[in-house]
């Protein structure tokens, strides 16, 4: 079972940068694509990224695309997820994902983006 571990998270003004990591645990030999989601408060879980093994293929939902990197080590087995120009409603819980079968989510991660 892959481990998932985000880091970097905290609390930060409108406008500014941050940059979340999530670091990868899992038996050599496995191929699948990996992520973010999040959750902001009162809503439901979305996607805000995927990138698949090789990198050639990244999904951005539209409300981040333009703002938000995604990018993948995987030798490193890192996952960073750089994010610029926040905004308030980027205000959520981020979860690193791997579509694994069953699919796995690490525990989670808070980002506040305040005015």
């Amino acid at each position: 079972q892959v481990q998932l571990v985000e880091s970097g998270g905290g609390s930060v003004q409108v406008g500014e940068s941050l940059r979340l990591s999530c670091a990868v645990s899992d038996r050599p030999g496995r191929v699948y694509d990996l992520g973010w989601y999040r959750r902001a408060p009162g809503k439901e879980r979305e996607v805000v990224a995927i990138i698949s093994w090789t990198g050639d293929r990244i999904i951005y939902a539209d409300s981040v695309k333009g703002r938000f990197t995604v990018s993948r080590d995987n030798t490193k087995k890192t996952v960073p997820l750089q994010m610029n120009r926040l905004k308030a409603e980027d205000t959520a819980i981020y979860y690193c994902y791997a579509a694994t079968q069953p699919d796995a989510w690490g525990t989670g991660i808070q980002v506040t983006v305040s005015s």
